[in-house]
C-alpha cells in the first residue's frame, strides 16, 4: 500500500522514487505486509472453525507470491491446469490445491487427476464422464449454483440463475442419480456467488442453500464457500464486515456440523481480498493535453497493463506521488493504447506535470494477470517488498519476448511488394 510519510510517498517503507529509479515505469509493486494482514484477518474471523484458506491465484499468479502465501499456511485455488502446474512448481502439495475449471475438456481434467489435486466439477456432463471413468477411486467436489445474485458487477457475479458457473440447485436430483449410479466419492460441496459482496446476509443465504444440499452426500470432508469479500477502494468506501461474517457464519457452520454428524473443514478461496490492497501500479506522465472539454494526463501505460477500469468500470484511486503538496486539479487520466483507453474521468489529483509518476491503488488483483501485449506493447515489471527490501520478481518484457513464440517462415522472408 502507498503511504505518505514525512512529505514523501512510500510502499512498504521504501520511497516510491527509489523503486522508479531502480526499475523504471510502468511497474507493479506488491507489499507482502498487507497480504499477511489480510490473510490473518480472514483466518482470525473464522478461528472457531477448521478453516482452510485457498489463495485464488488467478488474481496474482507470480510464483514468488504463491510461495509467500504457502509460507503463511495457505493452500491454492486454481482454475486451469496451467495454474495447477505453477502451484506445484511453487511447492504446494497436490492435496493443498483445489482445481475448479469451467467449460474445459475431460482431457484437461484427466491431467489434473494425474497430478493428484482436489477436483471440483461444475457441470453434469463432465460429472457423468468423471464418474464413468473414475467411479469412487478419485474424490470429487461438486460446485453448486445457489441462484443468489451477488457481486459488484454483472461480469463478476457467478451464482445467479443465468450464470455459466456451477450446477443448479434445481438439478440436484440429477446429480444424486449420477453419484449413485457411478458410485462417485463426493468429498466436498462448493459455491461462489460473486465478487465484491457487501451484504453479509446474502452470503449467509447462500450458505443455507448449500447446507440444504448436503443431505444426500454422507462422505463430505469440507464445504467451500468460495470468496467474494469486498475491499475498500476509497478512503470512505465500504467493505465486507469480516468480523460480523465470521461471527455469524462460524456459529451457523458449527451448528451444521453437529447436525451433519461430524466436524467438516470450512474452505474459502479469496483472491482480491488477499492481494488487491497490497498492489500499487506506477506509471509516468508522458504528456498533458488540454482540449475544449478536458485536461488529459497521458501515461506510459494503458489498458494493456491495467484493464479493470475499462473492463469492469472499476475504480482505482490515483495519486500523484511526485507532487504531494501540489494544488488539486481535475484531470482525466488516459493511456497510450489506440482506443478509448481511460483509467479515470474527472479525477481530483495534485497538480500533474509531464514526467510525474502516478500511483494506482488496489492494483494487486487482476492487474498484471489480465495484462496483454495489445499494440505490441511490452508487459511491465513486477516487484515484491518484504521486510523493508525490494525484489524484482518479473523482468520487464522486450522485443525478443514478443517474438519468442512466433515462427518466421523462411519462404515468406523474401516476399516483395507488388
Amino acid at each position: 500500500m502507498i503511504q505518505l510519510n514525512e512529505g514523501r510517498y512510500e510502499i512498504g517503507g521504501i520511497p516510491v522514487t527509489e523503486l522508479c529509479d531502480t526499475y523504471g515505469t510502468p511497474i507493479y509493486v506488491y507489499d507482502t505486509a498487507k497480504m499477511e494482514e489480510q490473510y490473518h484477518s480472514l483466518k482470525n474471523a473464522f478461528a472457531s472453525c477448521n478453516t482452510k484458506i485457498k489463495f485464488a491465484c488467478k488474481a496474482l499468479n507470480n510464483i514468488n507470491v504463491l510461495r509467500y502465501f504457502r509460507s503463511l499456511g495457505a493452500g491454492l485455488d486454481t482454475v486451469s491446469i496451467q495454474e495447477v502446474w505453477i502451484g506445484l512448481r511453487a511447492g504446494f502439495l497436490p492435496s493443498e490445491i483445489m482445481y475448479t475449471p469451467n467449460c474445459v475438456s475431460m482431457e484437461e481434467i484427466d491431467l489434473a487427476v494425474k497430478e493428484g489435486v482436489q477436483i471440483n466439477i461444475d457441470n453434469i456432463s463432465i460429472l457423468e464422464q468423471f464418474g464413468a471413468k473414475y467411479g469412487n477411486t478419485v474424490p470429487v467436489c461438486i460446485r453448486i449454483n445457489p441462484h443468489v445474485m451477488a457481486g459488484g458487477n454483472l461480469n463478476i457475479s457467478t451464482g445467479h440463475i443465468d450464470s455459466k458457473f456451477g450446477i443448479s440447485i434445481y438439478q440436484i436430483r440429477h446429480v444424486e442419480r449420477v453419484v449413485k449410479s457411478t458410485q462417485l466419492h463426493v468429498n466436498g460441496l462448493h459455491m461462489h456467488t460473486g465478487s465484491d459482496i457487501v451484504d453479509v446476509d446474502v452470503f449467509l443465504r447462500g450458505a443455507e442453500i448449500l447446507f440444504e444440499q448436503t443431505e444426500f452426500f454422507k462422505e463430505l470432508e469440507f464445504v467451500d464457500f468460495g470468496s467474494g469479500f469486498k475491499v475498500p477502494y476509497k478512503a470512505d468506501d465500504y467493505c465486507t464486515d469480516m468480523a460480523e461474517l465470521g461471527e455469524k457464519l462460524s456459529a451457523r457452520f458449527n451448528e451444521f456440523c453437529k447436525a451433519y454428524g461430524r466436524e467438516l473443514d470450512l474452505w474459502f478461496e479469496p483472491g482480491k481480498f488477499l492481494v488487491s490492497q497490497s498492489g500499487t501500479f506506477l506509471a509516468s506522465v508522458n504528456v498533458l493535453k488540454q482540449t475544449t472539454a478536458a485536461m488529459f494526463v497521458g501515461l506510459d501505460s494503458g489498458m494493456n497493463h491495467l484493464i479493470r477500469p475499462m473492463f469492469y468500470n472499476s475504480y482505482h484511486h490515483i495519486t500523484n506521488v511526485s507532487n504531494p503538496a501540489g494544488k488539486p486539479r481535475i484531470y482525466t487520466v488516459v493511456g497510450y493504447i489506440c482506443e478509448t483507453d481511460t483509467f479515470g474521468w474527472d479525477r481530483k489529483i495534485s497538480e500533474v506535470r509531464e514526467g510525474d509518476v502516478l500511483a494506482f491503488s488496489n492494483a494487486g488483483a487482476y492487474g498484471f494477470t489480465m495484462a496483454s501485449n495489445y499494440n505490441s506493447r511490452f508487459r511491465p515489471a513486477e516487484v515484491m517488498i518484504k521486510d523493508g527490501k525490494h525484489f524484482l520478481i518479473r523482468k520487464r518484457e522486450n522485443l525478443e519476448d514478443l517474438l519468442r513464440n512466433q515462427v518466421e517462415v523462411e519462404e515468406l522472408k523474401g516476399l516483395q511488394a507488388v
